[in-house]
């Protein structure tokens, strides 16, 4: 179903008029609740991975601060807000302050167009729960997105360090790369809601529609995670990329970066503001799959079979819900997935992920142009027709040289082993051919003791 027409049939889903209207104190009132409670939800969050963490690992995990360790986080930010701000002599001191704030302002600012609930009554105002919404709002949140990457290159080439300035680099490639894959798998959904509006989208999957097939009508599942599965499976990969987590946490390997973009970063507060930058954009990942794949804040099957489960307070409950199990999943592949190579991580996002996303969007288009009376049904399976063989023909020239340079080299590899067995004197294989005076009969020199 349309969203403009379920908007116009249940007033219980707010829509683009409604936002503008609310007093300013109300609107004050949201803001600071968001910014409140995505504070709060980092404390817990930090809580929360180390805790799970630890049971997948047969440990405790935190048990000292407070019930259950629940005081840790508070701890570990007073400790980070207390201790000496350090700040190393060759650094660029005005990038190298201003990088976290770069990193963290953004992440808050995209959780403003993220719709939390229906209309409500509050403080004698009906308002929606959501702090504002735009036509195009799926693209203000990549927006903020984007401008959060330069807080990681502004931290990287800030502190004049090479790791860092590795670390930064990285991260300026990863999130292109991961974008570009991000954005293209919101497609689907904007061609199945007809709307980049969150708040319409998520009423556009209150209700399944129907496919026609032959005479015979197939119903649809209403959220998008089900239908548009591969457009869901590609942003669960892609928004693990563009928060620099596990298994892609590249910019920040401590293996070979010794700690990335942060490395000249002390634990002091700018060292804190990352870390709170970095959970908050996991917050937002979180919520915009829920809003775009996962029905936004309507509550769950059979949840939904009672009447009242998508009205007044309840539908928040409902999105918090999914926010805890999405963020368990970022979890469970911390704990479970080893870092990928750099190389792997450049091929995924655009050998594989990009093309895939670009077959998908191409079926996902022709099924709603099928969808449409005016429109020649033969004529759009011509031209599918014609794009399939083209990029079956590309694929094959590129599959060709391929084929050939793998052939070609794999006949170099042939010759130099065959050369390798012909001279005896070289060692053979898979000795190198060594060259050293004793090896020929030669004495080693003895070297005095004592001498260096």
């Amino acid at each position: 179903m349309n969203a403009r027409t379920l908007l116009a049939a249940d007033p219980n889903f707010p829509g683009l008029a409604d936002f503008g209207k609310d007093p300013l104190w109300i609107s004050i009132i949201k803001a600071a609740v968001i910014f409140i409670v995505l504070m709060l939800g980092v404390l817990f969050g930090v809580w929360f991975e180390r805790k799970l963490i630890s049971r997948m690992q047969n440990r405790y995990g935190p048990n000292r601060a407070g019930k259950f360790g629940l005081l840790q986080s508070v701890a570990d930010g007073l400790k980070m807000g207390l201790k000496e701000d350090l700040m190393p002599r060759t650094v660029d001191k005005v990038i190298y302050f201003i990088a976290p704030v770069v990193l963290a302002v953004p992440a808050f600012l995209a959780f403003s167009v993220i719709p939390m609930g229906p209309k409500v009554w509050m403080f004698g105002v009906e308002t929606p729960l959501q702090l504002t919404d735009l036509p195009v709002a799926v693209l203000l949140v990549l927006a903020m997105a984007s401008i959060g990457v330069y807080g990681i290159v502004l931290a990287g080439w800030g502190s004049r360090s090479p790791y860092s300035v590795l670390g930064g680099l990285r991260a300026s490639a990863q999130v292109v790369s991961y974008e570009i894959a991000m954005g293209l798998s919101f497609v689907g959904v904007f061609l199945f809601a007809g709307t980049l509006s969150t708040s319409e989208i998520v009423a556009a999957q209150a209700q399944g529609g129907a496919l026609t097939l032959g005479g015979l009508q197939i119903p649809l599942p209403s959220w998008y995670m089900i239908l548009l599965i591969p457009s869901f499976l590609i942003y669960i990969i892609t928004m693990l990329g563009e928060t620099n987590r596990v298994p892609f946490d590249l910019p920040e390997g401590e293996g070979e970066l010794v700690g990335g973009f942060q490395t000249e970063y002390s634990n002091s507060l700018k060292f804190a503001v990352i870390m709170l930058a970095e959970y908050v954009n996991v917050f937002v990942v979180s919520a915009v799959s829920i809003t775009l794949f996962m029905g936004g804040w309507q509550a769950p099957w059979p949840i939904s079979m009672w009447d009242g489960a998508n009205t007044g307070w309840w539908p928040l409950l409902w999105f918090f819900l999914k926010m805890v199990l999405v963020f368990s999943f970022f979890v469970w592949c911390r704990a479970s997935l080893p870092r990928v190579r750099y190389d792997q991580l450049m091929a995924l996002g655009w050998k594989i992920l990009i093309p895939v996303n670009l077959a998908w969007i191409m079926l996902v288009a022709t099924v709603k142009a099928m969808r449409l009376e005016s429109v020649d049904r033969s004529l759009v399976l011509i031209v599918l027709a014609v794009v399939v063989i083209g990029c079956l023909g590309i694929w094959w020239r590129f599959d060709s040289v391929l084929q050939k340079r793998k052939e070609t080299r794999a006949a170099q590899v042939q010759a130099e082993f065959e050369q390798l067995q012909a001279e005896p004197s070289a060692g053979g294989f898979p000795v190198p051919p060594l060259d050293l005076p004793h090896y020929h009969g030669v004495a080693r020199k003895e070297v005095p003791s004592g001498s260096n």
